[in-house]
């Protein structure tokens, strides 16, 4: 058994500890917190599996990193505080163990990634002999494990397309919604993850390595971007009151450019509410979805519902990235100690979990 620690209990960290707990091959030993309120709460309370694990939650890193773990879940954000998340996750590399987490972007693609990213975690593999995978949904499998595989059941391939489409008032995470992505605030705010360049950093490396996979050369990275208002006041069941006239929703694609075209596209369409930008492309049942469009012959599409907590689609999305970091922890301790990304770590069959209870 690896004895494997989640660290952090947020969106992505509850449903780590639910994988970790559920996984035939790992031991849940230890969970970090921020929150002091969360000290001593046992992990299943956390979680909400509904009964207790046997494990209190820390926030000693200190004590539980001389324990020397042979996995490391890192589920804290780093969507706004990057420079905390890559020495906490060097930190947990340094002592030797498997750490996967969807926190840094940037690395994604190891390859493309900027070496101010991909020295210091080397660095830490070379002390230490631990390794580093980084994956999540959207970016993650949604931008590069599934549209690759699907693209191999066609003749020809014009243009990938990968779409996350999203009702966002399910998404539990008001700074991120409100502020970064600027839902609720008047059209003239500039949120920080739209502005120019920001979502080419965040999925640029994903159409790089969709581009590695394929056996393309890039020409260059384009960004579209447009943003609709809030016709009427909206009130959400997790984020309260969104105003008329305040941003509702926004689409935009980061474009793979090969040959003077769009060959390799991601693109998100996400709203706060129905209502908004009615002529956008939507979910099948209007909560969310990512979907895979291969244009060539045959013209493919696969679409992606997941469910979670009471059936809340964003939910469902975290728990599938939290199942491609957890499942890949077997292998990656099998393998060689380094810096992984998509292409290396296969994504495998569910082996020793089917049936298994659920925790």
């Amino acid at each position: 058994m690896i004895s494997t620690v989640v660290w952090g209990t947020g969106n992505v960290g509850r449903a780590a500890i639910r994988a970790v707990e559920a996984h035939p091959a790992l031991k849940l030993a230890h969970v970090l917190v921020h929150d002091p309120g969360k000290v001593g709460r046992d992990a299943g309370d956390l979680a909400g599996t509904g009964r207790d694990l046997g494990v209190a939650a820390t926030d000693d890193i200190d004590a539980v990193l001389a324990t020397a773990p042979g996995a490391v879940v890192y589920a804290a954000s780093g969507d706004i505080r990057p420079d905390d998340a890559l020495a906490d996750i060097t930190r947990a590399v340094r002592t030797g163990a498997v750490v996967v987490t969807p926190a840094l972007y940037a690395l994604y693609d190891r390859r493309g990634a900027p070496p101010e990213l991909r020295e210091p975690v080397l660095a830490a593999v070379a002390d230490g002999g631990g390794s580093l995978f980084v994956s999540g949904v959207d970016p993650g499998w949604g931008n590069d494990v599934l549209p690759l595989l699907i693209s191999g059941l066609g003749t020809t391939v014009d243009v990938i397309r990968c779409q996350e489409i999203f009702d966002y008032s399910t998404y539990d995470q008001p700074d991120s919604v409100r502020h970064l992505i600027g839902m609720g605030h008047p059209m003239e705010y500039e949120p920080l993850m739209l502005a120019a360049s920001v979502p080419t950093m965040v999925w640029g490396g994903q159409i790089r390595l969709m581009a590695r996979a394929l056996g393309v050369e890039l020409d260059d990275i384009r960004e579209t971007m447009a943003r609709r208002p809030l016709e009427t006041t909206v009130t959400t069941r997790t984020m309260g009151e969104f105003e008329a006239g305040t941003q509702g929703a926004v689409r935009f694609e980061v474009q793979g450019i090969v040959e003077g075209e769009p060959r390799i596209v991601i693109e998100h369409i996400t709203r706060i509410h129905p209502s908004c930008a009615p002529d956008w492309p939507s979910p099948p049942d209007g909560a969310g979805a990512h979907r895979v469009i291969i244009e060539g012959r045959p013209r493919i599409e696969v679409t992606v519902e997941a469910t979670d907590e009471d059936e809340n689609r964003s939910a469902g999305g975290n728990a599938t990235a939290v199942g491609r970091l957890v499942n890949a922890i077997d292998w990656l301790v099998d393998a060689e100690p380094g810096l992984y990304d998509a292409l290396d770590v296969p994504l495998r069959p569910a082996a020793g979990r089917l049936g298994r209870k659920q925790p």
